[in-house]
């Protein structure tokens, strides 16, 4: 997953719209795909270091979800979890090894996953913050839809 992701990581990190753009120009002349897919009704295989990140992704949506939906949630909270999910989408790009056609499912969860980091960090106006929370609740819960992690749970969305 190193040199299709590495750029769009270097990209997402400034912007999720130019990381949904790289990953469209870097597709071997086939489009990427727009709308999450099973691979042929099942699950996408992972890897440890996917499965560690998500993991760690899943724990920090669900420690922050409850505050940011609350109004309880500080900046410095925004913050932290926006560096948090940042390094482990990082985290993913540099160790995580996918067969191509998973690989190219995962590029629609790494682009919603910074998407909501870029609205956590407050990019998309202060009150946007708590949605980029939920943002990357989201892209977290379609990634255990989708991608075979034993023993994921999705996380509860408030009401």
């Amino acid at each position: 997953m190193k040199s299709p992701l590495a750029l769009l990581l270097a990209v997402a990190l400034s912007s999720p719209f130019a990381a949904l753009a790289a990953a469209d120009a870097h597709d071997h002349g086939k489009s990427s795909p727009h709308k999450l897919e099973l691979n042929a009704g099942k699950k996408w295989g992972t890897d440890d270091a996917l499965r560690q990140a998500m993991s760690t992704i899943h724990a920090s949506v669900s420690q922050t979800l409850p505050k940011a939906h609350s109004g309880k949630a500080k900046v410095a909270d925004y913050e932290a979890f926006s560096k948090g999910i940042a390094a482990q989408v990082a985290y993913i790009v540099e160790n995580c090894k996918l067969e191509p056609a998973a690989d190219e499912q995962l590029h629609i969860i790494v682009a919603d996953l910074m998407s909501g980091v870029e609205a956590a960090e407050g990019k998309e106006g202060e009150k946007q913050r708590a949605s980029g929370v939920v943002k990357v609740a989201q892209a977290a819960n379609a990634y255990g839809k989708h991608f075979d992690h034993a023993g994921w749970k999705a996380i509860k969305m408030p009401h």
